[in-house]
């Protein structure tokens, strides 16, 4: 199957947008601290209409605005995170009802006992970070988080397969996915892994993404070399349209990064230590 580029993505939008909003971070790390710093950039993404605001584990206990923690996904992705963080990252969730917990497959099981009765879902990552698992065990991925309780399925890409031009397959990788989460009504988000793509591949793959079904285009994992720009974000909007949802994740620390990101499309902007922009207090720096 041919995915061709709009006609209307010329040079002309991509030397304009790009040069006006294009910024790249030199890493993803310090992400997870940008949602308890910048509180008039969260009060922007919220007004704007964003769904969700990703955060990490440590930031309920001092959030003030409830409303605010509707839009968070909670998030606790790292290698090493333990059954007590995690636990942790649900009673926090929990209590200060948050909108998800976003965890490692391994700990949707445990995430979906502790929430069953609560309004927080959970949401967790297939393929993840890498996108290079095949597409029958991101399927099989998918089904088994779902069952285990998962309602949100945030899937990478197979960045090689697109890089190399075999738009079917990378077609079939998505839809798959897509399927198996709208199967049993959850939610479907692809991972672009942006810092490592191309102006042409972000849209190549933004399109396929669009005809496969997902429900929204996310830039990063936060475990490559880079995270969101707002050119990056201004390119997919334009490609994808209203029909879907655009999330920026990895490397947004600032209050102008973050109006930047929704000034150029953002309906999401993903990080993990939440409640420090609502107070107002330094992001510092983190890892994923």
């Amino acid at each position: 199957m041919d995915y061709p580029i709009s006609e209307d993505v010329s040079k002309e939008f991509l030397e304009k947008v790009l040069r006006d909003f294009y910024y790249q971070g030199e890493s993803c790390k310090g992400w997870e601290t940008n949602v308890v710093t910048q509180p008039k950039a969260v009060k922007n993404i919220v007004e704007t209409g964003a769904s969700r605001i990703a955060a990490g584990p440590g930031v309920g206990h001092v959030l003030a605005d409830k409303n605010l923690a509707r839009k968070i996904d909670h998030t606790l992705l790292k290698p090493d995170a333990k059954p007590a963080e995690i636990k942790a990252l649900c009673e926090e969730a929990r209590q200060y009802v948050f909108a998800s917990v976003c965890v490692n497959p391994c700990y949707v099981a445990l995430c979906y006992e502790m929430l069953k009765n609560t309004e927080v879902k959970v949401c967790t990552v297939i393929g993840f970070p890498l996108g290079s698992t095949t597409t029958e065990v991101k399927r099989f991925e998918a089904e088994q988080a779902i069952y285990n309780g998962a309602t949100e399925i945030d899937m990478v890409i197979n960045v090689g397969q697109l890089q190399e031009g075999n738009y079917d397959y990378v077609a079939n990788d998505i839809k798959q996915v897509v399927n198996a989460a709208h199967n049993h009504k959850s939610i479907c988000k692809v991972i672009l892994e942006t810092a490592l793509l191309t102006d042409e591949e972000k849209i190549k793959a933004c399109v396929i993404c669009k005809e496969a079904g997902a429900d929204f285009v996310k830039t990063s994992t936060g475990f490559s070399k880079g995270g969101a720009t707002v050119g990056d974000i201004a390119l997919m909007k334009f490609v994808v349209g209203s029909g879907i949802g655009v999330k920026a994740s990895g490397g947004i620390r600032s209050r102008e990064d973050a109006e930047k990101m929704i000034a150029s499309g953002a309906d999401r902007v993903g990080a993990s230590a939440s409640v420090k922009i609502v107070l107002g207090e330094d992001s510092g720096k983190g890892t994923y």
